[in-house]
């Protein structure tokens, strides 16, 4: 059975949907402040998927927006994805926010590439 997720929408069927965010709360916090803070490199990483997700809704969304935009919005955002799930959490802090993340990506059926479990995968090879 094919999964249906946006990237296949956009190029199987030239539409798309945006999915609505649906937190994950497998990994929730018994009490607040107590977690070790992700890395300013893991930040970073997070924020740029952010803002490239945030672009590509809204080239989606665009009226008269071409395809070859949404293509190039999807790439991007997929480069960014691509990134944290590559990224070495060594530091508890990094472990929890990579996960927690992930999980929401996953929750909105967007964790759909190989290259995605792959690079996660390869991510906790330690090799230091």
């Amino acid at each position: 059975m094919s999964r249906i997720n946006r990237r296949a929408l956009l190029f199987h069927s030239g539409s798309a949907v945006v999915a609505s965010t649906v937190t994950a709360t497998a990994l929730g916090k018994d009490s607040p402040g107590q977690d070790p803070e992700p890395s300013n490199e893991l930040r970073a990483l997070i924020d740029v998927h952010k803002t490239a997700y945030s672009s590509f809704g809204e080239v989606l969304h665009k009226v008269g927006g071409s395809r070859c935009g949404a293509a190039i919005a999807s790439r991007e955002e997929e480069r960014a994805l691509l990134a944290i799930c590559s990224f070495a959490a060594v530091c508890e802090g990094d472990r929890l926010a990579k996960v927690r993340y992930l999980l929401e990506i996953e929750a909105r059926g967007e964790l759909d590439l190989a290259e995605h479990m792959q690079a996660v995968l390869r991510s906790t090879i330690w090799t230091g």
